[in-house]
């Protein structure tokens, strides 16, 4: 229900004004009164050191009487030069959405609150409330004190230039990183980044031979599967002639020149071999084997960035040993060029499953899919886009940033939802055309679009690229797993009693979490003591060990897409800031 009010700013300014009165005093009725029974508080560093989410009236209004004492919120104001005060509709709801700033004992602040009636009440109050820690005053971001500070090369030709000295700090022969990152992907390189402009010794190490390498050695025909506005890493965007989806090998060569141009320390052909923390020193006792030299280190932080699926699903199929001809997993495909002509069986129809499959088809190989369960499939564009259709209407990227952070979980299942039904209506075609060839399609039953499915469990969907028409056209063969009798020399017998040969099985069975990296590498008592990482916590109403402190001291977990990885880094940043500073006991 939307009130008859020509002047949302005035009604937003007297929102705030009361919202400041009521937690100064600690007025439960004042404050209660400015909430609707269904609202969500989220906080982000800002009254308290943690990323959570309260819902509902009673629970938010207690968690800000208990939380603000300790930061001191004052001077709200609200921010017309980052977005005006405007009724928008957020998941079918109209809304006042307003950007203010304030202020803390901590650091500057800033929130977005959204007004809006409920229950048949003209009252507009708060629906939706999130604050955020900007900085930590006097430790501000290095490109903010550029001004006042040396950056040590003058003019002068004596002493070591840029060069050498950037790669004598990268040696670490006389000194120890405060934070150690294994993973030098999005997550590692953005949240590196933060770090260094923050002043935290910051050591990066990636296992493979170059940064980059994580992208540029996957298979030939690897494109990404959302635009290049929603992916940018922080601090340098892509530039704006680049195409709107990018080839893994622009996105490869991006990482490199982000590691020269942010100054970041990387060590590459480096293997995170296990550490142990100790409880006396706050440090950890790091193995690492680089270039085949075994090192130690003793960082206060280690952040794993090795991605929300880290390891390769490798598990046996039941019976394949049977099976005489080549076996890949999609970890391991490359290329389609040495099997034109030959027949290829593709196990698994996620992601990777299909983009090797239409690789091997568009190649002249003779292709069929295995079945396992079923998928979800929305077409690239514009379907799978609508997640993202903030960040095309021409608002700068912090601030749809600031609105991503300012969305609880709660709106984006609503949101997820809306898209959901929406994406059914718009895909009917395509996903006709699969039913009939019979692809068994998960159509959000449970009500999860395809980015619940990326946040709950990391995956079942595939952003169709062509792959599905090959399937509905028949270029493509398809099976159900439940069709097959057994593996043998040539090939599957299937329960038909035919036989389907084949030179080469693609077993693209997916990837195991980041539980299963963390028991690799540091030992199963340790995981176990850190538990779920990734999925959503019901109580929390956030992710899982992610951007948060966990149950071990010292280990952070830093994660998801290139937006994640964008947005989340700052925080995570800002909150080992905090550690260092004294400010915070992790």
């Amino acid at each position: 229900m939307k009130p008859d009010t020509s002047s949302p700013r005035a009604v937003a300014q007297d929102w705030l004004q009361k919202f400041e009165l009521a937690i100064s005093q600690s007025s439960p009725a004042a404050l209660e009164g400015l909430f609707n029974p269904d609202c969500h508080w989220r906080d982000v560093l800002a009254l308290d050191w943690e990323i959570i989410t309260h819902s509902g009236a009673s629970n938010v209004c207690q968690s800000l009487r208990k939380a603000a004492p300790r930061h001191a919120p004052k001077n709200f104001k609200i921010n017309e030069q980052r977005m005006p005060v405007q009724w928008v509709k957020r998941t079918d709801v109209e809304t006042i959405e307003v950007f203010f700033d304030f202020q803390t004992t901590v650091g500057p602040c800033e929130g977005i609150v959204r007004l809006a009636t409920q229950s048949g009440s003209p009252a507009l109050k708060a629906w939706t409330l999130m604050t955020a820690l900007v900085e930590i005053s006097g430790h501000e971001e290095r490109f903010k004190r550029k001004a006042k500070l040396s950056d040590g090369f003058g003019r002068s030709f004596l002493g070591p230039n840029w060069l050498e000295k950037r790669e004598k700090e990268a040696r670490y022969e006389d000194r120890q990183p405060t934070v150690l990152v294994i993973g030098a992907g999005q997550a590692g390189l953005s949240v590196a980044a933060r770090l260094r402009q923050l002043d935290i010794d910051c050591l990066v190490i990636e296992r493979n031979p170059r940064v980059g390498d994580n992208w540029r050695k996957r298979y030939q025909a690897l494109v990404l599967h959302n635009q290049r506005t929603v992916n940018h890493l922080p601090y340098i965007p892509f530039p704006d002639v680049w195409p709107e989806f990018l080839p893994k090998d622009m996105v490869a060569g991006w990482f490199e020149y982000y590691v020269q141009a942010m100054e970041l320390n990387v060590w590459c052909n480096t293997e995170f071999v296990t550490a142990q923390f100790d409880e006396t020193s706050g440090q950890w006792n790091a193995h690492l084997s680089c270039e085949g030299v075994e090192r130690h280190l003793q960082p206060r932080h280690i952040i794993m960035a090795t991605g929300v699926s880290a390891i390769p699903d490798r598990s046996p199929v039941v019976g394949l040993d049977a099976f005489k001809g080549m076996v890949l997993h999609s970890a391991d495909y490359q290329s389609a060029q040495q099997w034109v002509g030959k027949k290829v069986v593709v196990l698994g129809t996620g992601t990777s499953g299909h983009d090797v499959s239409q690789d091997l088809c568009e190649h002249g190989a003779h292709v069929t899919m295995v079945q396992r369960s079923p998928t979800m499939v929305q077409n690239v564009e514009p379907t799978a886009q609508l997640p993202y259709v903030l960040y095309g209407q021409g608002i700068d990227l912090a601030e749809c940033d600031l609105i991503t952070v300012g969305t609880p979980m709660a709106l984006y299942r609503a949101s997820n939802r809306i898209n959901l039904k929406l994406a059914l209506e718009l895909d009917k075609e395509t996903l006709g055309g699969l039913s009939q060839a019979g692809f068994r399609l998960n159509k959000g039953e449970d009500g999860n679009n395809w980015q619940m499915m990326y946040l709950t469990r990391g995956g079942g969907y595939y952003f169709n690229v062509g792959c599905s028409e090959l399937i509905s056209q028949k270029r493509i063969d398809l099976i159900q797993a439940q069709d097959i009798q057994h593996y043998e020399a040539k090939g599957l017998r299937l329960k038909s009693g035919d036989l389907l040969e084949a030179d080469l099985v693609v077993t693209a069975k997916g990837y195991l979490g980041q539980s299963a990296m963390v028991e690799k590498l540091f030992g199963k008592p340790l995981a176990e003591k850190v538990g779920p990482i990734w999925g959503v916590d019901d109580q929390t109403q956030e992710m899982c060990n992610m951007w948060n402190p966990t149950p071990q001291q010292g280990l952070w977990f830093h994660a998801g897409s290139f937006a994640q990885c964008r947005i989340y880094s700052k925080y995570l940043a800002l909150h080992i800031q905090a550690c260092e500073l004294g400010l915070v006991k992790h």
